[in-house]
């Protein structure tokens, strides 16, 4: 007999929802499976045998987040197979700062009424992000919670699990004045910032259907463009060439996630002129009349991940990453100082 409860179901949690949401979301869960993984979906727990074949100290690296406000958009546009990608992304290239490889992912879903085609949906884009990081999706929560939020709303969060071996984590030990900044583009606003793109822009349905000549697009469309995801890249260009240390541009811009990869007494000398800003970025700007250190101190400017190696390597690692399908060039360089971040 399959469980049911009338008095929960009057009470605003249908549990029959959870398990057509399920049933849905197995097809895409599926694909991400990869040789580790020991249990399907619907356990009490997923279970995975990691491969620690050619390393002699295994160290596992974790990561939590979430896509913040920039589900409001999701909800506005009724699109949600893609903030599962975000969902991913923020927590793998978190991750990969350190050397690390993804093995596997856990995802949080809160909803005000579980729809199983919305729930479905949103997992569909967890699994494809999965799939872009060589991970497998092995367990989940979809929580339904009437009464703390509109039947229509929801929010998800992740947590990522990934492997290095302790002599290849990567440090700033190694960084020197006249060491090359690398930048990795990103795809757009990625998933931070939002708060300040909903005080700039009317999230209105109609405002986000309006084509912009400069975005080439709609406003939604662009908004909602996926954070990119990494992996591949970043783990291509560290069996290649030597990476002295990597950052992940999310919520805090330059200013605050650059200076986590760098060693004491060095800070990050950019060109103003040297950033290929994205065009979204200079809507943001104009519309909103934000200074410019605010928008490096908010959003990544273009810029997904950045990557130092040494000035004889640069051309190598631009090379190695563009192989891989994304677009590099040289950002800047390390200089002595104690700033962090010098924009000039």
């Amino acid at each position: 007999m399959k469980s049911f409860s009338q008095s929960y179901k009057e009470a605003g949690v249908d549990v029959t929802a959870g398990y057509k949401s399920v049933e849905l979301m197995k097809k895409y869960v599926d694909k991400t499976r990869t040789s580790g993984v020991l249990s399907g979906i619907g356990g009490f727990g997923g279970m995975f045998e990691p491969d620690m074949s050619g390393m002699k100290n295994p160290v596992f690296v974790s990561g939590t987040d979430g896509v913040g406000t920039k589900l409001k958009l999701s909800m506005l546009m009724n699109k949600h197979d893609t903030i599962g990608i975000d969902a991913v992304a923020m927590c793998v290239n978190d991750i990969i700062c350190c050397g690390a490889k993804p093995l596997f992912f856990l995802d949080y879903i809160a909803c005000g009424k579980n729809i199983p085609e919305k729930i479905a949906s949103i997992v569909k884009g967890v699994a494809e992000g999965c799939v872009m990081s060589d991970c497998a999706l092995i367990g989940g929560e979809t929580a339904e919670h009437p009464g703390m939020m509109p039947d229509e709303e929801y929010d998800i969060a992740g947590f990522a699990v990934g492997v290095v071996d302790k002599e290849k984590i990567l440090t700033s030990d190694s960084q020197k004045a006249g060491d090359v900044i690398i930048a990795i583009k990103s795809s757009g606003v990625h998933s931070n910032g939002f708060s300040l793109v909903r005080k700039v822009f009317t999230m209105s349905e109609a405002n986000l259907a309006r084509y912009y000549p400069e975005l080439g697009s709609t406003l939604g469309s662009i908004l909602l463009t996926p954070t990119k995801i990494y992996v591949k890249a970043i783990m291509d260009l560290i069996g290649k060439v030597n990476v002295k240390s990597i950052s992940h541009i999310t919520g805090g811009g330059f200013y605050e996630n650059i200076p986590r990869s760098l060693k004491e007494g060095l800070s990050a000398k950019i060109e103003r002129s040297a950033v290929d800003i994205l065009p979204i970025f200079d809507l943001i700007m104009k519309t909103g009349k934000i200074p410019q250190r605010d928008m490096f101190n908010t959003f990544n400017m273009g810029v997904g991940m950045t990557v130092v190696v040494d000035k004889a390597d640069a051309d190598k690692a631009i090379s190695a990453i563009k192989e891989a399908g994304e677009e590099a060039y040289v950002l800047g360089e390390l200089v002595q100082s104690d700033e962090g971040v010098i924009i000039c």
